[in-house]
């Protein structure tokens, strides 16, 4: 089977996004992680897949799929790389489209300046839905990694997040937490483990351990769940630029049920066809 494909990055976080509207495949958890694989295959942290919507009131359908074949719910770098795509390829002229995920609507928009603006909807934070194993509802909460107790505040933004605040960024244990709270029994589908130094209110740096990825350079939805959770810890104002390791984002939070809007960077780096 040859598939064509286009390799892109929204600030270093990549991925290969594959047109499942003009051609025809069958993609099993095998062949993703051959794809994903940056040794014997393309290389990406995550596998993009543009489909029709059967839905009246989206225009396309996006699905994701990590490093490790699973398919999961949101990836908010992605996105804006999806509209950026669609666009690209002729697929849709419009600036702005409604996109259907796995966890909901989401609107990326192509701004004039080249980045992207995505309206990421309105943060969870119902432990149930997240989902979260906790009879609290206070914004910081516990979380026992090997003994060690850790703070973090738990968010959805289509995904599951685990939040920290830590101290300096670049020291900060995310090779060695960042798999045991991804796999923490308190997060029944696993979380992504992030990783916040507070410059001021309206700085942070970011590392985000991803889950099925690992660490990667940067991440869309856990820019967002960390400015989220910064805000409603009274640390950050409404609108944060966000560092990353891959490059730098900007979210903005009116706070309550207020959607969350995130705009950064999305790149095409070059086009191919592989042999499955």
């Amino acid at each position: 089977m040859s598939l064509k494909f286009t390799k892109m990055h929204g600030a270093g976080n990549d991925f290969v996004v594959i047109d499942g509207i003009r051609q025809s495949f069958a993609l099993t958890p095998e062949k993703l992680r051959f794809i994903a694989d940056r040794h014997f295959g393309i290389g990406c942290d995550q596998i993009l897949l543009v489909e029709k919507s059967q839905r009246h009131d989206a225009d396309f359908r996006y699905r994701i799929f990590n490093a490790d074949g699973g398919e999961v719910e949101q990836c908010g770098n992605g996105a804006r790389c999806f509209v950026r795509f669609v666009h690209e390829k002729k697929l849709s002229s419009k600036k702005e489209i409604v996109v259907e995920t796995k966890s909901g609507l989401i609107s990326p928009k192509l701004e004039d300046d080249g980045r992207v603006t995505v309206n990421m909807g309105a943060p969870i934070f119902e432990a149930g839905r997240i989902p979260f194993v906790s009879d609290s509802s206070e914004v910081t909460q516990t979380l026992d990694i090997d003994g060690l107790a850790v703070q973090i505040t738990a968010v959805s933004m289509g995904n599951p997040h685990a939040v920290q605040v830590v101290h300096d960024v670049d020291t900060a244990p995310v090779a060695q937490q960042g798999p045991l709270i991804e796999k923490h029994e308190r997060f029944p589908k696993r979380v992504n483990a992030g990783f916040m130094q507070v410059l001021d209110r309206s700085h942070i740096k970011l590392r985000v351990y991803e889950r099925g990825a690992g660490e990667t350079l940067s991440c869309g939805t856990g820019a967002c769940a960390a400015v989220v959770a910064g805000i409603r810890r009274g640390l950050l104002d409404d609108t944060v630029h966000v560092a990353t390791r891959g490059g730098a984002l900007t979210i903005t939070w009116a706070g309550d049920a207020n959607p969350v809007l995130m705009t950064g960077p999305a790149i095409t780096v070059f086009e191919g066809e592989i042999n499955l």
